[in-house]
């Protein structure tokens, strides 16, 4: 089964989407038998619905809810502290759910909502139509292009075939289709797929730098590309816009479509979702537009007057970019552009730095930050020389990307990247080739060494700490063919603690290197062991699809620390490469860990809406809050974020640093409670159910 189910529980039902292993409950007064039902009655396209009678709906978070009178006029937006009633009427109501999810339904409705719950009331016992859709997209067709540059032109011209409008509500990221999946070959084939017709071109130059760089605008822009002498954008309309303005050819690109992208933020909120804009409200009076008249016009008059407004009006107020992918300008790199576009990322090819000989491991003369290891040379590792102190070996092949200003980086192409990710398209077939699996999330912990327990006690008691069906299980002291037999079965994440040496994984009798496999059924992984690189890529290849390795030894305690933090990431809904990036400041061998693979993959939805992470300041009376969100495959860039403080009553563009806010120390634990979260207190990572405010 690969689209939503509706499954009975006690009292209500339980909507579960299969592919991205998300669920939400709709409790009701009584139990309830859900009857199969037509998706036709459904303004928004849903893939499975139901009919059930009940007088109302629990739900159990707050939501962002849209509601529409039966001619699909939006006449109400409601989310923390609602209370809002209906008279009789004909209605559709929008639920922003982990599962996107729609009621139809005749009645007076009454919606209300606390800091944690929210319900949904009519007037009496009634027929309700749930229908749902999962967030999960996947590409609806396979392009061929030969390995030079005119050709992958033609192929890079149908991801805006994806797009499932050209109005300004394509910045929603449910709008903005799974581009199709490119494979090199002899041929061109686009499979009789074609751009939209928005009557806009963009001309690069015949090299496979500006044609890889300009994919994602393509995309967004629903463009085709085609040869040129200077890169430009020509409308049929008449525009001509340079691509190689002052800053540069990549860092053009990279502004204009962000310019692009966040006036249709701006602009969409005249149409399908009229809410109260934070961003909207502070540029409004400097772009001298009229953003009524503009929603209406077609996409290059759009486009148009967006280039009109100067990049550095709206560069303070634009969300941090979730991704910049800096790519290898060779062949085999177009075959990961759908994938790299399909998050929107910033595309760079500029040449990058060589970081050769890089030393494996943390000097001896490092600043240790507890007085327990300060003998960091005669610290134990996690490499199989026991007792040894931590090894300085020298490797190459390393490179080192720009650090750029998004929340992360990934590379494309050969080599070891420093800093960033590493993004290789087998990963991302493998996600796309994964049949959906029904119960429980499962997480193996594997520790194979007594001396490492300390970890295997703590993320024991980590994973499945939360309202969500965790399947649980540790082992310890596996043999080869036990392990083996782990990593070929089904499991959603592998938390190995041992050693790691040349010849594989380190069991009790013997090394497991998992090149021999013949598949590997694992997902995720965090090979918290040392050096644990090349292992993790050949579970890539042989079929996982993101996990988290070390490049070097890696000092215990360390490493410890390392696993504890990232398994309450993972824990609480952050995917991989944004977990790494929150807990890389935890240690100091952070910067030895690395993302292989998808880096989006998450384990388990989040809480709320977005992983966040709070930087909490006690101001006196008051606290200063920084509010930052990552994104998840679910909710991408250009999706709307509510922090929910008492006193905010706007939404914002996410992604990034959403604001920073001054609230009370009762909003302050009220907000708190709402989830377990990560948030810093000036360089402790804490979580903020456990946090005592009183002791700031």
């Amino acid at each position: 089964m690969t689209q939503p189910s509706f499954e009975p529980v006690d009292t209500g039902i339980a909507v579960v989407d299969p592919i991205e292993r998300h669920q939400y409950t709709l409790s009701t007064p009584d139990p309830v038998t859900p009857e199969p039902a037509g998706t036709g009655p459904f303004r928004f396209p849903v893939e499975a619905a139901v009919s059930v009678r009940t007088s109302s709906f629990s739900l159990p978070s707050v939501v962002t809810i849209h509601v529409r009178d039966g001619s699909g006029t939006p006449v109400r937006t409601v989310e923390h502290f609602a209370d809002e009633h209906l008279p009789e009427g004909t209605y559709g109501v929008e639920l922003n759910a982990p599962v996107k999810l729609y009621l139809a339904v005749e009645s007076s409705v009454s919606l209300a909502a606390d800091a944690e719950r929210m319900s949904i009331e009519f007037g009496e016992e009634v027929d309700v139509l749930v229908g749902a859709r999962s967030h999960h997209d996947r590409p609806a067709a396979t392009v061929r292009t030969p390995a030079d540059p005119e050709s992958m032109m033609q192929a890079i011209s149908t991801f805006g075939s994806a797009l499932k409008t050209t109005s300004p509500e394509r910045s929603y990221p449910t709008l903005r289709g799974h581009p199709p999946t490119v494979e090199l070959g002899e041929e061109l084939d686009l499979g009789g797929l074609e751009p939209p017709d928005t009557g806009v071109t963009i001309e690069v130059p015949t090299d496979f730098r500006s044609v890889f760089v300009v994919a994602p605008l393509a995309y967004y822009l629903g463009a085709r590309v085609v040869p040129g002498e200077t890169p430009r954008i020509r409308t049929e309309t008449g525009l001509e816009y340079s691509l190689d303005g002052p800053a540069g050819f990549e860092a053009t690109v990279e502004r204009t479509l962000k310019r692009a992208f966040f006036l249709d933020c701006l602009t969409r909120t005249e149409g399908l979702y009229p809410v109260t804009l934070h961003e909207r409200s502070v540029l409004e009076s400097k772009l001298g537009l009229d953003l009524a008249e503009l929603y209406d016009r077609p996409l290059a008059a759009r486009l148009e007057a967006a280039l009109d407004v100067p990049f550095e009006t709206i560069e303070p107020h634009l969300p941090q970019w979730k991704l910049t992918a800096h790519v290898e300008p060779t062949p085999d790199s177009v075959e990961m552009l759908p994938f790299l576009v399909d998050d929107l990322a910033v595309v760079r090819c500029s040449e990058t730095a060589a970081a050769a000989d890089r030393a494996e491991t943390v000097p001896a003369d490092a600043d240790v930050r507890t007085a327990d290891r300060s003998d960091v040379a005669g610290a134990f590792t996690r490499s199989t020389s026991r007792g040894e102190p931590a090894r300085r070996t020298a490797r190459t092949g390393f490179v080192k990307p720009d650090s750029g200003a998004s929340l992360e980086r990934t590379w494309v192409g050969d080599g070891t990247p420093v800093g960033a990710s590493k993004a290789t398209v087998e990963a991302y077939r493998n996600r796309l080739d994964r049949t959906p699996t029904e119960g429980d999330i499962t997480v193996r912990v594997v520790c194979n060494d007594p001396e490492m327990d300390e970890e295997r006690g703590l993320v024991d008691t980590i994973y499945g700490d939360r309202d969500l069906p965790f399947d649980v299980a540790v082992e310890r002291d596996l043999t080869t063919r036990d392990l083996r037999a782990l990593l070929e079965k089904r499991t959603d994440l592998l938390h190995y603690v041992g050693h790691v040496d040349d010849g594989g994984f380190e069991c009790v009798d013997g090394t497991l290197d998992a090149a021999t496999l013949d598949s590997v059924g694992v997902d995720a992984f965090l090979l918290n062991a040392c050096q644990s690189y090349e292992q993790g890529m050949s579970l890539i290849r042989k079929g996982s699809i993101g996990g988290i390795v070390t490049l070097s030894d890696v000092l215990n305690a360390e490493a410890v620390t390392m696993g504890k933090t990232l398994a309450g990431l993972l824990n609480a809904g952050f995917p991989l490469r944004a977990a790494l990036e929150v807990a890389r400041d935890e240690s100091i061998v952070g910067d030895e860990y690395l993302v292989v693979g998808d880096g989006g993959f998450a384990l388990a939805q989040p809480a709320g809406s977005f992983p966040n992470l709070c930087r909490i300041e006690r101001t006196g009376e008051t606290f200063t809050v920084d509010y930052t969100i990552y994104l998840t495959s679910r909710q991408g860039i250009g999706s709307l974020v509510v922090p929910f403080f008492r006193e905010n009553d706007k939404y914002y563009v996410s992604s990034g640093l959403v604001g920073t806010f001054t609230v009370t120390k009762a909003d302050l634990q009220t907000f708190l409670e709402l989830e377990d979260a990560p948030v810093r207190i000036g360089s402790d990572l804490r979580w903020s159910q456990r946090l005592d405010l009183d002791t700031l």
